[in-house]
C-alpha cells in the first residue's frame, strides 16, 4: 500500500507516517520508483504499536525508541522486554516517581520489607518502588499512619488479579503484539480498577453514612 493508504488505515496522519519514518521508529517501505514506496501489514503493525505507546501509554519518543528498540532485540528475553515496557509507563506517566526527598519515615525500606514479606521477585530498579515509596511517604506526611500490615493487605489483594493478568499476556505471536497487549491491558485496566474503586466507595459510603442507599431512579426525580 502506498503512504497515503497507510496512513487511512492506520488512523496515523501522513506527516506523523512521515516523522517516524525520518526518527526511523518505522522501517522505510519498498522502493517502487523516485519518491514512491510499498509498505505492508509490518508497518501498519508498527504504527499501531506506537499509537498504543503514545496515545494510550502516554510515552515520549525516547521511551518509544527504547520500547521498539528492545522489541526488535530477539536475543533479549520476554520477561526483560516487558519489563522495559512496563518501566517506561511509570516514567511516561503524568506522575513521574521520583526518589521521596526526605526519607526519614522510612517509607523506602518499608517497600523492601513488603516485598520481601510479599515473597515477590522485583528489580531493585524498578520505578514502581519508588512510585510506592513516594506515595507511602506523602501520607505520613499528610499524617496518615500506613503501616507494613496496611501495606500487606493491599498487596494480598491485587497480587492474585496481577497474576490473572501476567497469565493472559499471549507467550506466542510476535513479540510486537505481547507488547501491546501488556501496553493497552495496563494502562486501559487501571483506569477500569480505579473507576471499580471508585463505584465501590460510593456504595460502601451509602451503607455506613446515608440513611438510605441512593439509587439510579433518585437522580432522576
Amino acid at each position: 500500500m502506498r503512504i497515503s493508504e497507510l496512513s487511512v488505515v492506520s488512523g496515523v496522519p501522513v506527516p506523523t507516517v512521515k516523522f517516524y519514518l525520518r526518527e526511523g521508529l518505522l522501517a522505510a517501505g519498498d522502493a517502487r520508483a523516485v519518491n514512491q514506496a510499498e509498505y505492508g501489514d509490518e508497518h501498519l503493525r508498527r504504527l499501531r504499536l506506537i499509537r498504543a505507546l503514545t496515545d494510550v501509554g502516554g510515552l515520549r519518543l525516547r521511551e518509544v525508541r527504547a520500547v521498539l528498540a528492545a522489541i526488535d532485540d530477539e536475543l533479549m528475553p520476554l520477561h526483560d522486554l516487558l519489563g522495559v515496557a512496563q518501566y517506561a509507563l511509570v516514567r511516561g506517566g503524568p506522575n513521574e516517581s521520583h526518589p521521596p526527598a526526605d526519607d526519614s519515615g522510612g517509607a523506602t525500606s518499608d517497600v523492601d520489607r513488603l516485598l520481601a514479606e510479599m515473597g515477590w521477585h522485583v528489580n531493585a530498579a524498578a520505578p514502581s518502588r519508588r512510585s510506592l515509596a513516594q506515595a507511602i511517604f506523602t501520607l505520613r506526611e499528610l499524617r496518615w499512619d500506613v503501616s507494613i500490615d496496611d501495606l500487606v493487605r493491599y498487596a494480598r489483594a491485587v497480587d492474585d488479579l496481577a497474576a490473572e493478568e501476567v497469565a493472559t499476556v499471549p507467550d506466542h505471536g510476535s513479540r510486537s503484539q505481547i507488547v501491546e497487549h501488556m501496553v493497552v491491558g495496563t494502562v486501559i485496566f487501571e483506569a477500569v480498577l480505579t473507576a471499580l474503586r471508585r463505584l465501590a466507595q460510593e456504595h460502601h459510603s451509602a451503607r455506613r453514612f446515608a440513611k438510605r442507599p441512593r439509587l439510579a431512579n433518585d437522580a432522576r426525580r
